[in-house]
């Protein structure tokens, strides 16, 4: 079996004129937890629906689980479990008719069934729903459940599209914890995307998309540590002012409506003198340790200024 779950040679999906996904290469070990992030449209979906075959690139190679995504879909489905963003339920079936519709698409035998979807709704707290009807649950219990569809046949390669959107903390916690369950007891892959970036920081390796494109990639953890030591935050009416002003001594700023950004490695003592220099034309001066949030904002302005370039 090979050590590579997924990999992507300048895999590509075109619809019409629009490029959604460009030339993007993968090389995803097994057993990996990987994110794939981006904003709105950045093709973060459609990557996800090229490698579980439910489109078909415009050009490019893909192989999953070691089957490739071109001529061994059945193979490739039979490896994978998917969540998709809009929930795969039907609302008329019973919970436990749901698992084993699926289980029966995945051919496991009427007692495996029943023995996987005994430990998959005790894991889930949805024992006591068993027989109810889809419909009548909460949209948390709904997602749990879309989750235990996906994994019921326990498989090599999980794609997460999603899948905690709409969510309060709790269930997206419970849900969590379920998945890193999962990986621990299987070893198997995760493939991630989400607007919910904390969620990505615990992943092995994240991927950020913009326009299509993959412009970073690496450890969460190293990511951010080549942002630099701090995010420096002013608040002020003269955003682009203040950013052309500090840029020889700040270099690049992130220009928001109200508000600029700088990444900084000065030591403390040095943005306390700053922050007074600031001062004088914000309403608010902060500094900070930067995260994935920003890492993600930093990168999808580069993203757009070599579209732009383009």
């Amino acid at each position: 079996m090979t050590d590579v779950a997924i990999r992507a040679d300048r895999l590509t999906k075109r619809y019409g004129d629009t490029l959604a996904v460009v030339g993007v290469d993968l090389a995803i070990p097994r057993g990996q937890f990987f994110g794939l992030l981006g904003p709105n449209g950045a093709g973060k979906t459609s990557t996800i629906h090229m490698l579980s075959t439910l489109i078909r690139p415009t050009s490019g190679e893909a192989c999953v689980a070691g089957y490739s995504v071109h001529t061994q879909k059945l193979a490739v489905r039979r490896s994978i479990g998917v969540v998709f963003q809009d929930p795969a339920l039907d609302r008329t079936l019973s919970v436990a008719e749901n698992l084993r519709f699926a289980g029966l698409l995945n051919d496991l035998s009427c007692s495996e069934i029943k023995r996987r979807s005994t430990e998959l709704l005790e894991l889930f707290g949805l024992s006591e729903k068993r027989d109810h009807p889809v419909a009548s649950l909460s949209g948390g219990m709904r997602r749990t459940l879309d989750i235990a569809r996906g994994v019921i046949h326990q498989p090599q390669i999980l794609f997460l599209d999603e899948p905690t959107i709409g969510l309060d903390l709790p269930n997206r916690r419970a849900i969590w914890r379920y998945v890193t369950g999962l990986r621990a007891r299987l070893g198997i892959t995760v493939f991630l995307t989400t607007h919910y970036l904390e969620e990505a920081a615990d992943c092995d390796e994240v991927a950020f998309l913009s326009s299509g494109r993959i412009v970073r990639s690496g450890h969460p953890r190293a990511l951010i540590e080549q942002l630099g030591r701090y995010i420096v935050e002013v608040e002020t009416d003269n955003p682009a002012e203040l950013a052309e002003q500090f840029a020889p001594r700040l270099g690049a700023a992130l220009i928001e409506v109200d508000c600029v950004q700088f990444r900084c490695n000065k030591e403390p003592a040095e943005l306390v003198s700053l922050q007074g220099e600031l001062a004088v034309s914000a309403r608010a001066v902060r500094w900070r340790r930067p995260n994935l949030n920003d890492v993600f904002l930093w990168v999808n302005q580069t993203g757009t200024s070599q579209k732009r370039a383009a």
